[in-house]
């Protein structure tokens, strides 16, 4: 799917209420910087490669939305996307994954999109390659060329037996037929360098290293017996890799990634403090100092070559709770110039959560239990108590949004799921009072509530 910039930031806003409920701020703020990405691409060419993107930091308790609204607009938009936490990262020279490994991800992640769409837009071609070869598979004669000295008749002879395969081919003739493809794999390097110690080492060289390694390696090719509806999806997937330009999507991939990657940094919150005055600070202030020129803009070495994140977009987002914004680096605190708060979730918006999104987790539930063949149905004022319980237990216990419900929702209908299969065929519905039948006792006790809900 191509990168789709030209929605307007109320068509954006639109969509993404589709799935997300209130935190209109949020959804306003992503909106203008993807809008932005547009509009910079109808200026002059010195003025666009002048116009940075305006990073935006969300900060709100965890289930609120902060994710899906970043995973929906990358969604949304056809950009490569990619969620990393914060914590995950280590400051260069210490065991651990270091903040430019996200740029690489990303890029694989470009290289993949870009690679299936090239994949469809040569699926026609694709499929008749792979449809011949089923072809020469199938005729008792193999694929025995019949060149020009041959016999005319012998020709035409072949080329009716030809058609006649093809049709019955076509018309499901051959489904149950087994027939012996060969497939070519590439050697693989990954297990072998992290015997040998140079993953790290390859990763921070832009996979110079692996790339030597499969020259020297030969791959290796296997003899396949498949049946004839699982050979012609193999023999397209193998015709389609040879019809795209490799070259050609990495460099579509690279150009995306650079002009319309979208990297969502969660739990930035937890890299914010002072510097340790107790030794070796890997996680915070390091993590922060190498996460700086990545943000700012530089040019971080890939396998497949250099990727600029100059014109990247990075949402960052957090609970700060025990930290504060403040709390980062000046330099990496400028680089998020757009700050929106998230709200904490309401009854009613655990209403609207349950409700008004086009897969819901109520409509998720009816469905899974319809392949049981189970009518479940929730009224009103089931959907109430059930906003009801996660609102409390929010406020009682931790706070984790909309996560909530998943609990709730469960322990409801858990003698139901369990027993599904001997239900078929019957309609159930959840009232009100099957709510508080199932949570009120389980709520009541904190310390039960702590574990179950």
């Amino acid at each position: 799917m191509p990168t789709n910039t030209a929605l307007t930031p109320a068509e954006i806003v639109s969509e993404l209420d589709k799935h997300i409920v209130g935190q209109n701020a949020a959804k306003r703020a992503v909106a203008i910087a993807v809008r932005n990405r547009w509009r910079r691409q109808q200026l002059p060419a010195a003025m666009a490669q002048a116009v940075i993107p305006k990073n935006i930091m969300m900060i709100g308790p965890t289930g609120v939305g902060k994710t899906e609204i970043a995973r929906r607009l990358a969604s949304l938009t056809g950009a490569p996307f990619i969620k990393v936490e914060a914590t995950k990262y280590t400051e260069v020279g210490y065991v651990g994954r270091d903040v430019e490994s996200m740029v690489r991800d990303l890029l694989e992640i470009g290289i993949r999109m870009v690679q299936t769409e090239q994949a469809q837009s040569v699926k026609t071609r694709a499929a008749d390659a792979a449809e011949e070869q089923l072809i020469d598979l199938l005729l008792p004669m193999g694929n025995s060329a019949i060149d020009a000295s041959s016999d005319v008749a012998i020709a035409e002879s072949h080329a009716r037996s030809r058609e006649k395969i093809k049709s019955q081919l076509n018309a499901g003739f051959f489904d149950s037929s087994v027939v012996e493809i060969v497939s070519h794999e590439k050697a693989q390097t990954g297990g072998l360098m992290g015997m040998m110690g140079m993953d790290q080492l390859d990763a921070a060289g832009g996979g110079g290293i692996s790339d030597m390694f499969e020259k020297l390696l030969p791959g290796r090719s296997t003899r396949r017996k498949l049946k004839v509806p699982a050979a012609r999806e193999f023999l397209l997937q193998q015709e389609a890799e040879k019809l795209v330009d490799r070259e050609a999507v990495v460099a579509q991939a690279i150009e995306r990634v650079e002009n319309a990657g979208i990297i969502f940094i969660d739990e930035i919150d937890k890299i914010a403090g002072a510097e340790s005055k107790n030794g070796p600070d890997v996680s915070r202030q390091g993590v922060q100092r190498d996460l700086l020129p990545i943000v700012e803009g530089s040019a971080v070495s890939t396998k497949y070559g250099a990727v600029r994140t100059d014109h990247v977009l990075f949402i960052a987002a957090g609970a700060f709770h025990g930290a504060k914004p403040a709390d980062l680096m000046p330099e990496l605190q400028g680089r998020f110039p757009i700050r929106v708060e998230l709200s904490d979730l309401s009854k009613d918006d655990f209403v609207r959560i349950l409700t008004e999104p086009e897969n819901s987790l109520i409509r998720q539930q009816m469905a899974l239990l319809k392949t049981e063949g189970i009518d479940l149905s929730y009224t009103p004022d089931a959907i109430d108590a059930v906003a009801e319980f996660a609102f409390s237990v929010n406020k009682k216990q931790q706070n984790i949004g909309a996560r909530r419900l998943n609990s709730i929702l469960e322990k409801v209908t858990e003698e139901l799921s369990f027993t599904a299969s001997e239900h078929a065929g019957e309609k159930h519905v959840v009232t009100g009072r099957t709510v508080k039948e199932k949570l009120t006792k389980i709520a009541a006790d904190d310390d039960r509530s702590r574990y179950i809900l």
